[in-house]
């Protein structure tokens, strides 16, 4: 089952709101079947940007990814310098990202949110002696009461700076550095088709979205921690003077550029890597939600028989599938309807069983003995089966003599045969002995129709008319 329904006791959760996550069965795919989960968003990526054979397999990590200065001689000291600077390992500086490493760097993004006040935040380095203790204090693991007042705000931002830039590798990864470069070239088309300089924001917040969806899971959380603080940062641009532009000046060189590289490596491509990650903060709100099609075929890689792979395909699933699928839901209703009114079936026959016990121990009264006669009237319907042993109801039978007969006859008092009732059944019609032959000739009263009842009632009443003549007969002679 992919859902359980669990019981809450506890009367002060019951107030509480239920979250609802859209991305569920996007992140069930991610943990349970990544090489589906992969194949199914790098399919929508190249459907949005044009990626090389060698550029995608460096994409799905298939080759290492060729960057640029890799081969090349020029800044060879500053290369080198910075290289050193990564060999003096830690526990959280200088180590491959791990969730205990996000743990500790939480803790100054944490303190961050609560003074993006301070004036060239992220530019204005910090004192150097307080900036080392702190990392060595993050280093051991040890706990840090950032809010004591020995730090200042710029010591615990250039930290941060420090902290990505001695990661062994980009926050965004080695393998999407050319997947970066060609989202900033997506541009809107005119009219005839040409491309224009305008950028197409639609288009490059899609290619995001399905880009982050295959980073590593400690390089997502982290990034989500990262663009969001500088996010709000840039909304009080008019306290710190930093706007989204200038923060990606101070975040690009760490989270995006290749290792070991320098601005001579990159020429004209950092532009490009500034404005992306300026990008990247004025929309960091939008980028970490999967698009709505991956989410369906997520989805119906799980509860549905048929899983679709692109975003082309779900058009067509909407327009033409709709109409399959209407069967489909009309059959899953009418079982989901026969198995409740089978259930609803057999506790009306517990519920009837129960009554017919109460009835059948209840002391001898005349309102048993209605309640009898109730049930009498409609076996198939609420008389149980054998359930129950039932004994007969002692019934008072009427006089059927020939005297009584001649004296209703006399005075007025019809005979009836057939009793309207409010019930759709009716009783069977009670015949004199003198028609018993005639009955077996033509079947059981119940069966017979209409006009041989009433020949049956017309015999009958001859019968009672040579009998009443008889007795008159011998009356008036013993007089």
């Amino acid at each position: 089952a992919i859902c359980n329904f669990v019981i809450c006791n506890d009367s002060s959760l019951r107030s509480q709101p239920i979250i609802f996550n859209p991305d569920f069965f996007v992140e069930k795919l991610r943990h349970e079947k990544p090489e589906v989960f992969t194949e199914l968003v790098v399919s929508n990526i190249t459907r949005l940007i044009d990626l090389p054979g060698a550029e995608l397999a460096q994409l799905m990590g298939e080759e290492d990814p060729k960057l640029p200065g890799a081969n090349s001689t020029a800044s060879g000291f500053f290369r080198s310098l910075m290289s050193l600077k990564r060999k003096e390992k830690g526990v959280v500086f200088g180590s491959p990202l791990t969730e205990e490493g996000i743990a500790q760097v939480s803790q100054l993004i944490e303190y961050l949110h609560k003074n993006l006040r301070a004036e060239g935040l992220f530019r204005v380095p910090g004192n150097s002696i307080r900036q080392q203790i702190l990392k060595d204090a993050l280093n051991s693991g040890t706990d840090i009461d950032l809010d004591s007042g020995e730090f200042h705000s710029n010591d615990v931002a250039t930290l941060l700076k420090m902290f990505l830039g001695e990661l062994p590798e980009p926050l965004l990864t080695h393998k999407h550095f050319h997947a970066h470069l060609k989202i900033a070239d997506l541009t809107l088309f005119d009219e005839k088709g040409n491309k224009t300089s305008t950028p197409d924001k639609e288009r490059q917040i899609e290619a995001l979205q399905l880009l982050f969806l295959i980073l590593p899971a400690p390089n997502r959380s982290l990034l989500k921690l990262l663009l969001d603080l500088l996010y709000q940062t840039a909304k009080k641009q008019d306290k710190n003077k930093m706007s989204a532009h200038n923060l990606a000046l101070m975040f690009a060189p760490h989270i995006l550029w290749p290792r070991n590289v320098t601005a001579n490596d990159l020429q004209e491509n950092i532009t490009k890597l500034n404005n992306g990650v300026t990008f990247m903060i004025k929309h960091s709100q939008k980028l970490f939600k999967a698009p709505v099609y991956i989410r369906e075929c997520a989805r119906l890689h799980y509860l549905g028989s048929r899983a679709h792979t692109s975003k082309d395909d779900l058009d067509l699933l909407t327009s033409s599938g709709s109409k399959e699928l209407q069967p489909l839901k009309s059959q899953k209703r009418s079982r989901l309807d026969s198995c409740h009114q089978e259930e609803t079936q057999q506790r009306t026959e517990e519920a009837l069983k129960e009554l017919f016990r109460h009835v059948h121990n209840m002391p001898d009264s005349a309102k048993k003995k209605k309640l009898i006669r109730q049930f009498n009237k409609h076996p198939a319907a609420l008389t149980p089966g054998s359930d129950v042993p039932t004994s007969p109801a002692p019934r008072r039978t009427r006089s059927r003599s020939f005297s009584g007969l001649i004296k209703r006859k006399v005075l007025g008092t019809p005979v009836i045969l057939e009793r309207k009732s409010r019930d759709t059944t009716p009783e069977p019609v009670r015949v004199s002995k003198e028609n018993v032959q005639l009955l077996q000739k033509c079947g059981s009263p119940a069966h017979m129709s209409q006009t041989k009842l009433k020949s049956l009632e017309g015999q009958r009443e001859e019968s009672c008319r040579r009998m009443r003549a008889r007795l008159l007969s011998k009356d008036s002679s013993s007089l």
